[in-house]
């Protein structure tokens, strides 16, 4: 009898043997990997955690596709890309089919023109496409050629309906996503890279950033709050960010002098000229396609809108700027939530 006992104990051990063995088998670590490619006509970076470095690279790879793919569709440059066919065509009798991503474009860009009363204003293609060229000449564009493109510019002018479909009801319009576009590729980019199960991940393009969960070990990704380049200015500020989006505007980089005045390559709506002020706007916010666009409204609207603009989107703004020598910071209350400490 207790020879029959014994065989099921046998059993037993050796099923827990086998399970034991399992158990140890090591997990790999979550290791760094960066990627670098030019999308856009600007740098684009990826940088992500792995335990599989042929997963991040399919990851990465396929991220780039995602960008290359917004770029055909929302590029002004290309004459091909959707974006410049909708405005090609316009005005319109009848609503015109557009694509998703458009569509999704149009709508974020309809809500931040709204809050911002227009400061914000995808329409401003006109007067991109002439100011591009006073930048080239360092000269003022004729004069009655602004006036034709401040004509052509209303960002109430364009209808989005169901479908989607959209109708541009100017002659001459033409639509330039440049202060919404990179934004939306980060979010679209980091979108892509979950689906291939990456779990924290930072897309950055040209200074704007889109993060998910921290770094193994860390609180948040640690991004520099550029400072502007004048004397006396503020000194660099770091925030810890996750599953959040940062995003500047501001001349830095991009500026002419024309005729002694120094100008920017942001276009206000309402001159159809470059800002005169040299400043930096940060705006911290839920997600790249907004916050983005809403770093240009503020650039336009100023400090003093800034709230009125940003706070209907739970975004935190920074904005330093200097006029006429003296330098301008503020900020809303919430951002200092972000520092690092």
């Amino acid at each position: 009898m207790s020879s029959l006992r014994l065989f099921p104990c046998l059993s037993w051990l050796l099923v827990l043997g086998i399970l034991a063995g399992c158990a140890v088998k090591p997990t790999a670590p979550l290791t760094r990997h960066e990627f670098s490619a030019v999308h856009m006509a600007i740098p684009f970076r990826i940088v992500l955690y792995s335990r599989d470095p042929v997963q991040a690279t399919n990851a990465a790879q396929a991220a780039w596709g995602r960008i290359a793919e917004l770029n055909r569709i929302l590029s002004d440059y290309d004459p091909d890309s959707e974006l410049s066919r909708l405005g090609a065509t316009s005005p319109h009798t009848n609503a015109v089919p557009i694509s998703p991503e458009l569509s999704r474009v149009l709508e974020a860009a309809t809500d931040v023109s709204r809050a911002s009363n227009g400061a914000f204003d995808l329409s401003v293609g006109p007067m991109t496409q002439l100011w591009r060229r006073s930048r080239r000449q360092r000269e003022l564009p004729d004069e009655a050629k602004r006036l034709a493109a401040i004509a052509a510019t209303d960002w109430k002018s364009i209808e989005l309906r169901q479908g989607p479909k959209a109708r541009l009801l100017r002659p001459g319009m033409r639509l330039d996503a440049g202060g919404i576009a990179k934004g939306y590729a980060l979010d679209e980019a980091t979108r892509v890279l979950r689906a291939h199960g990456i779990r924290s991940s930072m897309v950055a393009g040209a200074g704007d950033i889109v993060v998910t969960a921290p770094p193994p070990g860390e609180k948040g990704w640690k991004v520099e709050v550029a400072p502007l380049d004048v004397p006396g200015a503020p000194p660099s500020r770091f925030v810890l960010l996750q599953d959040a989006s940062l995003c500047t505007s501001g001349d830095l980089f991009q500026h002419v002098e024309i005729n002694g005045v120094r100008y920017s390559h942001i276009v206000d709506p309402r001159t159809g000229l470059g800002l005169t002020d040299h400043s930096l706007v940060t705006v911290i916010g839920p997600n790249g396609i907004t916050t983005d666009a809403l770093s240009t409204a503020v650039s336009v609207a100023g400090p003093a809108n800034a709230s009125r603009v940003c706070a209907p989107f739970g975004a935190e703004f920074h904005v330093v700027r200097s006029i006429s020598g003296k330098l301008e910071t503020v900020e809303s209350q919430a951002f200092r939530r972000w520092e690092q400490r």
